[in-house]
């Protein structure tokens, strides 16, 4: 999908970028697999929990099967859509027996296309088929990938996204995430082959706060510019550096360079080389 610069009428548009939808075959969602997205803004009992949200423009949640269970049946891919709650594209498919199913559409695959999952040995390795990945080539990249056999696809699964797989060993396959991190996952779990659509996504640019706040996104002050009543970088004179050792959140917390991951996870043994840290500029 390559993106798409209009003419700099305005400031606003000078430094604004769009996707281009010519990849897009069906503009209308799939009625049966559409739900209402009630939106919270952000709010807990009508406390602000979340900063930063609310507003936006409505929306519907397209129901996306990420455990594709529906073994040994073909399915033809019937249109590839829009959805405003991701990044990636998302395919209509119709089964043998009728029924249809929304999929994270893979790059590359086209309308009219057979997809197929099956824990078969016998399965073709082709975009969009779905398969253990104790059948999947070593070196192969693929997408919505399980952590847990019939859990359904948790990892790779945004706009431009994959995985490599490395090897296959014993009871575990080892994938290197896009992060950069190597762990091993069940041989058993279920991946789709290929990678995720809409690899251009990343490079939009919206240019204005309009735009944000359509997408439900509200401004964002820094904390050097409010009151030290507010924030602890706040206060002084003019443009003034934070005035401490690092980097503060509102409520007086590290703000870089914290640790996320939960200590002593049952997991952490299969994770065998972590992500690469980001380099401070």
């Amino acid at each position: 999908m390559p993106i798409k610069v209009y003419r700099p009428v305005t400031k606003g548009r000078r430094i604004s970028s769009v996707q281009d939808f010519s990849d897009i075959t069906r503009h209308e969602p799939e009625r049966s697999l559409i739900v209402n997205r009630k939106e919270f803004a952000g709010r807990t009992n009508g406390k602000i929990t979340v900063r930063h949200k609310g507003g936006g423009v409505k929306q519907y949640v397209r129901i996306v099967d990420f455990k594709r269970d529906k073994f040994d049946i073909e399915a033809r891919v019937d249109s590839i859509e829009y959805d405003p709650n991701r990044g990636a594209r998302i395919s209509l498919l119709i089964y043998k027996d009728g029924e249809k199913r929304y999929m994270v559409a893979p790059d590359g695959l086209k309308v009219g296309d057979t997809v197929i999952s099956s824990k078969s040995a016998d399965v073709e390795v082709k975009v969009g088929n779905r398969m253990p990945l104790s059948v999947v080539p070593v070196g192969m990249m693929i997408h919505s990938v399980e952590l847990q056999p019939d859990k359904g696809g948790q990892l790779a699964r945004g706009a431009g996204n994959s995985i490599q797989l490395m090897a296959v060993e014993g009871r575990f396959a080892t994938l290197k995430m896009p992060s950069g991190e190597v762990r091993n996952v069940s041989k058993e779990c279920m991946a789709t082959i290929g990678t995720v659509s809409n690899p251009d996504y990343h490079l939009v640019r919206y240019g204005k706060a309009g735009r944000m706040r359509l997408r439900g996104i509200k401004p964002t002050v820094r904390g050097k510019v409010m009151n030290p009543v507010d924030h602890p970088h706040g206060g002084g004179e003019g443009k003034h550096p934070i005035g401490m050792k690092y980097a503060k959140t509102k409520w007086g917390k590290h703000a870089l360079g914290v640790r996320t991951r939960r200590k002593n996870r049952s997991s952490d043994k299969l994770i065998l080389q972590r992500r690469k840290s980001k380099k401070a500029k």
